[in-house]
């Protein structure tokens, strides 16, 4: 079969930008220049620049232009975790640890090493977890406002095991989520391998935090839209609170459309006294998905899904078919730290560190455009004109400091011209350090002095 006649076209210039003859930052020809020059049609072009962008080789900016991409960046940066060398500081991904973590869970070990229950870990667990667990859980749960039996809890291993165990339960391939324009990364990867097709919707016009319902419904009556994939308290990236009006007008749509809400709770212990979780609002359609990761620690893989009655068997099916259940020693530490208090103290804890460190972010990072939660663990740093996303990203690992940019998040296009700072993984000192690089890299770019 005789190959479409552009493909040469972008054979040369992918071939161009990988030689270096294109150097990372250049700006290439508008769609209708490239046309033009070339002798093809604009929308020939629009393919060319598309099988370009697909490949990693360039990007375009809203109101900029397109631009060949630093091609140094490895692919997948700020979404595939890799490990990173020696001396790296990471911005990128959030592991936050207080000091005596170590000693309570060491303290904890010996605790559950003296139990009579020690025999019961050793044998496979009921899928959905311990009736006993399922409750304590669920005791947690209502602290945060979220009042569910204990059947309707189940336990899983870690949050992203919690949404992956609600997409293949209640989702087919091909179902349409709308979701915020910017969202968690773990959930797009888990839309690619599920073949999810995600409709992003923009941020509210009238600046309420959330996503702009007014859009949701028109996509609603055009489309067969599945589900809604939401992170009402606490946002990832941009860290912001749906209000109560906003989180009654979306469960007023669920039910009008017969939407299942997939609510992400996983940062939710950052914010105080929130508005009720959708699970709350919409108990019938909602299911809640949250875990000990992100509150406790990022190692201990014991996450939770909350669920209307009659989903139950399906979400344990899938359970079965992926971990079979969630490891009873991990199981046991978390739900023993629930039940003694440990981990509304390190929830505490973690809320005052990370207030401490969006303090100092904010102070170093004064006069940038900068979203975010004042008790969360990450910022959104919308970045100048000047300075180009993919630059800054590679010139900062130069510099021992890895950060994310927008691409992990954003779906569709345009990704927006910023970058995610993760602010929970390193000692103080070494994040004031990463923030004065960061901010004397974008002032070089902004000023032009660094390139």
């Amino acid at each position: 079969m005789a190959q479409p006649r552009y493909k040469p076209l972008v054979d040369q210039l992918a071939a161009d930008i990988r030689d270096g003859k294109l150097a990372p930052g250049t700006r290439l020809p508008t769609h209708r220049q490239l046309a033009d020059e070339q002798g093809i049609a604009l929308v020939t072009a629009s393919r060319v620049y598309a099988e370009l962008e697909q490949m990693g080789l360039i990007s375009g900016e809203i109101g900029r232009g397109t631009f060949v991409r630093e091609t140094s960046l490895p692919p997948g940066h700020g979404i595939d975790q890799s490990v990173n060398p020696d001396g790296m500081l990471d911005l990128n991904f959030n592991s936050p640890s207080i000091p005596g973590q170590t000693d309570l869970l060491r303290q904890a070990l010996r605790k559950l090493t003296a139990s009579g229950d020690l025999e019961a870990l050793l044998h496979y667990q009921p899928h959905a977890g311990r009736r006993h667990e399922r409750a304590i859980v669920a005791s947690h749960l209502a602290d945060r406002g979220l009042q569910v039996e204990p059947e309707q809890v189940l336990i899983v291993s870690g949050a992203q095991h919690g949404l992956a165990t609600s997409v293949m339960a209640m989702l087919q391939p091909g179902d349409l989520v709308a979701t915020d324009a910017l969202i968690y990364p773990g959930f797009k990867v888990l839309a690619q391998v599920q073949r999810l097709e995600l409709a992003p919707i923009p941020a509210d016009r009238s600046n309420q935090p959330g996503m702009d319902l007014d859009v949701l419904e028109q996509l609603c009556l055009t489309r067969r839209v599945r589900a809604v994939y939401s992170m009402p308290t606490l946002h990832n990236p941009l860290g912001w609170v749906m209000p109560l009006q906003q989180r009654q007008r979306l469960v007023e749509l669920a039910r009008r459309f017969e939407l299942i809400l997939i609510e992400d709770a996983a940062y939710a212990f950052h914010a105080e006294d929130p508005p009720p979780p959708l699970a709350t609002l919409a108990p019938e359609r909602t299911l809640y998905v949250s875990g000990l990761s992100k509150s406790i620690a990022t190692g201990l893989r014991v996450g939770f899904v909350c669920a209307p009655t009659a989903w139950i068997p399906q979400l344990e099916r899938v359970i079965r078919a992926t971990t079979w259940n969630t490891p009873g020693l991990m199981t046991a530490l978390g739900c023993r730290w629930i039940e003694d208090g440990t981990v509304t103290q390190l929830e505490a804890q973690k809320r005052e560190d990370a207030r401490q460190r969006q303090a100092m972010a904010r102070q170093i990072l004064e006069g940038l455009d900068i979203t975010g939660h004042p008790a969360a663990y990450f910022l959104w740093l919308n970045l100048p004109e000047e300075v180009r996303t993919d630059r800054l990203v590679s010139a900062l690992m130069s510099e021992q400091v890895a950060v994310s940019g927008a691409e992990p998040f954003a779906v569709g296009s345009p990704v927006p011209h910023a970058i995610r700072l993760a602010l929970g993984s390193v000692s103080l000192q070494a994040l004031e350090i990463a923030l004065k690089r960061v901010r004397q890299l974008i002032d070089d770019q902004a000023y032009g002095l660094g390139y």
